[in-house]
């Protein structure tokens, strides 16, 4: 469903670029283009990999080496391509580390947060429209269209699966959505010469602290337990939300206002 609502999205969001953004800024889009032309290749094709490794996963159930694996393997192609996290550390080994497990986390969180109706989608939403406000005010139009269209696409999806579900996201679909939310922390420059602020580097954590302090939580409370960290259970934010009195619905709508107000606060950063 995510993926049939993709191409329309990006023809349309393509038209109304082109009709309403001044052309100095589709220029500096332009340019951005030719500059990373093999790494936007690079990620479509990791994009294109996460979802079919999903949609593997939802028809074959794969076991969690084997999925993990194929995560592994998307990860470093992209980071291989030169989409990585500096972070300040001139070590191109610490680089490659940290992008590596930077997307292997992101893709894991969102794929645990889909458990209850329209929350990975939802905020997923929430974390694209932040990193194209973020990137937009760096002046980054072509990190911009990225998540505005994966916004767009999310936003599209959650009316078939929120409050009642018509359609799912499965694994195919919160794959690709942690995958393009990591990668969108990775390409803006949130500091640089023309942006001094160390501090903005932070943006991302805060962009995407639900799905990230959920994926530590249950973690924590599944080796606490001495279970295997990738087995299910019901000890997500949701689930407890549920357990303190909340219908399913509200918690959800809990969530999503949880991660509107912790991205704000770091987008005043």
């Amino acid at each position: 469903m995510l993926t049939g609502l993709l191409l329309p999205l990006l023809v349309g969001a393509v038209a109304i670029v082109l009709h309403w953004v001044p052309s100095d800024t589709l220029l500096q889009a332009s340019y951005g283009l030719r500059q990373r032309a093999g790494q936007l290749l690079a990620i479509m094709i990791g994009a294109v990999a996460m979802l079919g490794l999903g949609w593997i996963d939802d028809k074959h159930e794969l076991s969690p080496k084997m999925k993990f694996l194929g995560q592994l393997l998307i990860a470093t192609l992209v980071a291989s391509a030169g989409v990585r996290i500096t972070l300040f550390v001139p070590y191109p080994a610490v680089s490659y580390a940290l992008t590596i497990l930077w997307i292997l986390t992101l893709t894991n969180a969102f794929n645990f947060m889909d458990n209850m109706n329209g929350l990975c989608a939802g905020v997923g939403a929430v974390a694209a429209a932040s990193f194209a406000s973020a990137a937009a005010g760096r002046g980054q139009y072509l990190v911009t269209v990225i998540a505005l269209m994966t916004c767009g696409a999310l936003m599209g999806f959650v009316p078939h699966n929120y409050p009642k579900a018509t359609a799912f996201l499965g694994d195919a679909g919160s794959h690709l959505t942690g995958y393009l939310l990591a990668v969108m922390a990775i390409l803006p420059h949130f500091h640089s010469t023309s942006h001094p602020d160390t501090f903005a580097v932070l943006q991302p954590l805060f962009i995407l602290a639900v799905p990230l302090l959920d994926l530590v939580s249950v973690v924590f409370i599944r080796w606490r337990l001495g279970k295997p960290f990738y087995i299910g259970d019901n000890n997500h934010f949701s689930h407890r939300l549920v357990r303190a009195g909340h219908s399913k619905s509200r918690a959800v709508l809990l969530l999503w206002f949880a991660a509107a107000s912790i991205a704000a606060i770091g987008m005043a950063l």
